[in-house]
């Protein structure tokens, strides 16, 4: 394969892959996720979903030295 090795440089930096094939691989794999993604979000919206699975009770954690929503 004939590849720009100014944008195999780019990945390889942005992905921490070492070789080329890595490089190759991660953006095939990258490139199948995204395009099989909105197949799989309509999947889950297709899905029936009982009220009780979205009126769950809402949780407010505290952290060491920050302030707390209205106080």
């Amino acid at each position: 394969m004939d590849l720009d090795q100014s944008v195999l440089d780019t990945a390889e930096e942005l992905t921490g892959a070492r070789t080329n094939r890595d490089v190759v691989d991660r953006a095939l794999q990258t490139l199948i996720a995204v395009r099989r993604q909105p197949a799989a979000v309509e999947r889950i919206r297709a899905r029936d979903v009982l009220d009780e699975q979205t009126q769950a009770p809402v949780v407010h954690y505290s952290a060491p030295g920050v302030p707390v929503d209205g106080q």
